[in-house]
């Protein structure tokens, strides 16, 4: 992987993880579409630019984070994180297995996109307005609903903001308790992969960062950019969403699974 390819992974990144389109899906499309070859650097360099993506919650909406006082609301994101975590842990063979297939995210783009046409008519009452309403077990069935995300293509963000919209949050708070929620799921993936996960050789993921130069000044350029791409991203889907709502997401993911399945079914993308 050459830094310019670490650079426009980095913008897929930001761009995508907090729209419910699918970063990781973008992320295995925009990767067979460059011919990048998915050595062990490269599947780690994927996971470990989250971290800018995290950041960029944590500035935008720091005075919720670090208000101290509000206990519950650490306590919520402790309890709606925990199904993702005892998942993912459990079954992350399998998921790793999934990551390599571009069918399985046309698919579910497709699925996830016809579901974000209608959400707006299938949970019309919206009782719960900001995060001091939601209840620990409104908080959990919401993280229930992120599990989904597990399927590349998915998308965790389209999965919680529909889990959250089910349990009546407004479109505003639905897409606001993903980003939080988004947090500590999303950290802790980062902090396996880099620091507990084995790659090859027995390496954990920050001596392979630490292998050569190039490694270094990918990982860390890339998680400027991903911060810097996710803060505007983050700004503009809460302002789109207050007046259009989930449509142009939805046909956005239908059309981009077609065009994806198209390639995929013409043989113009090998698929092992």
């Amino acid at each position: 992987m050459s830094i310019v390819d670490a650079v426009i992974l980095a913008i897929v990144e930001g761009l995508t993880e907090f729209l419910p389109i699918s970063s990781t899906g973008h992320m295995i499309v925009t990767s067979y579409l460059l011919g990048i070859y998915k050595d062990e650097f490269t599947k780690l360099y994927e996971v470990s630019i989250q971290f800018g993506a995290i950041l960029a919650v944590v500035v935008l909406y720091w005075r919720k984070f670090f208000e101290f006082r509000r206990w519950q609301f650490y306590a919520k994101l402790a309890i709606g994180v925990l199904p993702a975590l005892i998942l993912g842990y459990l079954f992350s063979d399998k998921v790793d297995s999934l990551l390599e297939s571009p069918t399985t995210v046309a698919i579910a783009m497709l699925l996830g996109g016809f579901i974000l046409l209608f959400i707006d008519n299938l949970f019309k009452v919206h009782t719960i307005e900001s995060d001091d309403q939601i209840t620990f077990p409104k908080a959990f069935l919401v993280g229930c609903w992120q599990v989904l995300a597990m399927v590349p293509g998915v998308s965790r963000s389209a999965a919680s903001i529909i889990g959250g919209m089910q349990q009546k949050f407004t479109r505003h708070l639905a897409a606001e308790f993903s980003f939080f929620l988004a947090v500590p799921t999303m950290l802790a993936a980062s902090c396996y992969t880099i620091f507990l996960k084995k790659w090859s050789g027995g390496l954990k993921g920050y001596e392979i960062i630490r292998q050569s130069n190039e490694n270094m000044a990918s990982f860390i350029a890339g998680n400027i950019i991903a911060f810097v791409v996710a803060m505007i991203a983050i700004k503009f889907f809460i302002n789109y969403l207050k007046i259009y709502g989930f449509r142009a997401f939805g046909f956005y993911r239908i059309i981009a699974g077609i065009i994806l399945l198209a390639i995929i079914l013409s043989g113009m993308m090998e698929i092992d």
